[in-house]
């Protein structure tokens, strides 16, 4: 029979064990549609200081929300395709640094004013490949709207972006792969780049 006085150290060796595993554990993150909701609330606050900040300051304005809440790896690697599987470790950094600028970029240059909008939750449910739909819309000022459902897929145990539906039909990273595979057909990475590139120039300049 086990003795008393070495039971106490044995059951704190296996309670001492067990502790670095608890504690690694990533707790839960945000529910899909909590990561769009709190993606809207800084969107529509850039809107609303639109009359006092220019595009260039919209973006850093953005920058982190976009960075929180979208997967933008996951999206230049599908739209990259097979040239982003064979691409360099470099040359994908490089590719996704163009195709973050953009990103935000868009963001800034769309979303600069405000005249009434809002943003509202219709509804979430699962979608295809294990992801979850998160349909919204934008309420305009004359009740017009427009349906956006954001597709969202977990990635190290968080809920990102990894698509958006606009009108609730068209695929934004589908429309993008299209485009993107033709200059990447044309002109590689680095041409990928340059463009990605100029374009964001371009709308941070307006």
């Amino acid at each position: 029979m086990m003795r008393p006085c070495r039971i106490v150290p044995l059951v704190l060796a296996v309670m001492l064990s067990w502790a670095p595993l608890a504690s690694s554990q990533a707790a839960p993150g945000p529910a899909p549609a909590t990561v769009v909701g709190e993606f809207h609330d800084q969107l529509l606050a850039a809107m609303k200081r639109a009359g006092t900040e220019n595009a260039k300051q919209r973006f850093d304005t953005l920058s982190p929300a976009v960075d929180k809440a979208f997967d933008l790896e996951r999206m230049i690697r599908v739209a990259g395709g097979s040239q982003w599987e064979s691409a360099e470790p470099a040359q994908r950094a490089t590719l996704l640094a163009a195709f973050r600028r953009l990103s935000i970029a868009t963001y800034a240059s769309q979303f600069d004013g405000y005249s009434g909008e809002r943003f509202e939750t219709v509804n979430d449910r699962p979608g295809p490949q294990d992801t979850v739909l998160v349909q919204t819309r934008i309420v305009g000022a004359g009740d017009t709207d427009a349906g956006l459902t954001y597709v969202m897929k977990e990635t190290k145990s968080r809920w990102l972006i990894a698509d958006i539906l606009l009108d609730n039909s068209v695929s934004q990273l589908a429309v993008r792969r299209s485009e993107y595979r033709r200059i990447l057909a044309d002109s590689g990475i680095d041409g990928l780049v340059a463009t990605l590139n100029r374009k964001t120039d371009e709308l941070l300049a307006k």
